[in-house]
């Protein structure tokens, strides 16, 4: 039979009736003719919690002792699902994602598989069982339990679609992916399909619906995702190859407040300063943007997702006993970002975004540019409004 590797997000399975609802779900599917591999998210918001819960012992947990902690969110997701599949009289066995062959390299708190070995969860669907994948997790060659970072359910269920030879689903609360967050533009349309490319710059500026590093994942191994919806009947959104369109257009605008800012003031040796401190301490840049960085008086911005920071206090502290005033630590801030192929084929749309900024009054620290990608650095107050007018303007229009 084929297999069909199906991914549930935290929400899908906040509640023990909703854990029994997506195990309904799962029989049915199962009775269409395939096999199915589920990975499964934190219920609800276990993973705040339980990253609350460190924060109250240590303002900067160590890397290693966070992954033990909080994969124990997904852990409870697939056990519970595995015993309501058993109440429904199918039969199923969860994994966690060492036990299902998930090899990662080292980085804590952020690894990135590297090799998939799925012999147990084979031997399972032989045996004529569902299996239950907890997501976001794996195990690294040292040994050590590793978690993918937020969102790393999706990576997961592609790693596994790879290396089964399976389709791929990914589950929520919405029906796809939308040309803007529909609670903050309400007009905003469900996109049929997505390139890979264009749907990996959504989710890496701020999209929720898949993650970034599950969609370079699917674009290597040549894995078509379908995003659907959990509780409805839609037909979603297919993210696979797409031909590049012989016309600019931007198919979608996101914004992301998660963000804190670095402003290195002055030489550009400073920045070089700066980069090594964060690699040291093994966080990621989402963006870098810089004027006159070999200058004096220039400034440069790294963009920080907040989920990489798990101790902003910490961060401070650390960055001015380093650097004292010059770099500065700047929350507040966030990005508005067009996606589109071709967006920046000519200035036409950076234009346009800079006068609708200009028109609501938010000024614009920085501009990111890239063949795909436009994005506006402005006070997080601005982002709903700059949003809904770049979708107008740009999408809609």
């Amino acid at each position: 039979m084929p297999i069909v590797v199906q991914k549930y997000g935290g929400s899908s399975v906040a509640d023990v009736e909703k854990v029994r609802k997506v195990a309904q779900k799962v029989k049915d599917r199962r009775a269409e003719g395939f096999e199915l591999v589920v990975v499964v998210s934190a219920m609800g918001d276990t993973t705040d919690e339980l990253l609350a819960l460190a924060k109250q012992i240590s303002p900067d947990p160590p890397r290693r002792e966070l992954d033990m902690l909080l994969t124990c969110g997904e852990r409870i997701s697939m056990a519970l699902l595995s015993m309501a599949l058993h109440e429904l009289g199918v039969k199923a066995i969860s994994f966690t994602g060492s036990q299902s062959g998930i090899i990662t390299n080292d980085a804590h708190a952020q690894a990135r598989i590297v090799e998939v070995r799925p012999y147990r969860i084979q031997d399972e669907l032989s045996e004529g069982k569902v299996v239950i994948v907890a997501g976001y997790q794996g195990v690294s060659y040292k040994r050590e339990v590793t978690t993918l970072g937020r969102g790393g359910s999706d990576t997961t269920a592609v790693a596994l679609a790879a290396a089964l030879g399976a389709d791929c689903e990914i589950y929520s609360d919405v029906d796809g992916v939308f040309s803007a967050d529909p609670r903050v533009v309400p007009e905003a349309k469900k996109l049929p399909e997505l390139s890979y490319d264009e749907m990996q710059e959504l989710a890496s500026a701020g999209a929720k619906v898949l993650n970034a590093q599950a969609v370079e994942f699917a674009k290597q191994k040549g894995i078509v995702i379908l995003a659907k919806s959990t509780h409805g009947g839609g037909t979603g959104t297919q993210v696979h190859d797409l031909p590049v369109p012989s016309l600019a257009k931007v198919k979608g605008v996101t914004s992301d407040g998660d963000l804190v800012v670095l402003a290195a003031h002055g030489e550009g040796q400073r920045l070089t300063e700066l980069l090594e401190f964060l690699d040291a301490r093994e966080v990621r840049g989402r963006f870098l943007s810089f004027d006159g960085v070999g200058a004096r008086d220039g400034c440069a911005f790294v963009g920080i997702p907040l989920q990489d920071v798990h101790g902003l206090d910490a961060l401070k502290k650390d960055v001015a006993a380093r650097f004292g005033a010059k770099v500065t630590v700047r929350e507040g801030l966030g990005t508005v970002t067009c996606v589109g192929a071709g967006v920046n084929s000519d200035w036409t749309h950076l234009r346009r975004s800079l006068a609708e900024a200009e028109a609501i009054g938010a000024g614009v620290l920085a501009v990111h540019t890239s063949p795909l990608q436009l994005s506006l650095l402005v006070d997080r107050k601005h982002l709903p409004e700059l949003t809904k007018r770049l979708h107008r303007e740009l999408v809609a229009g």
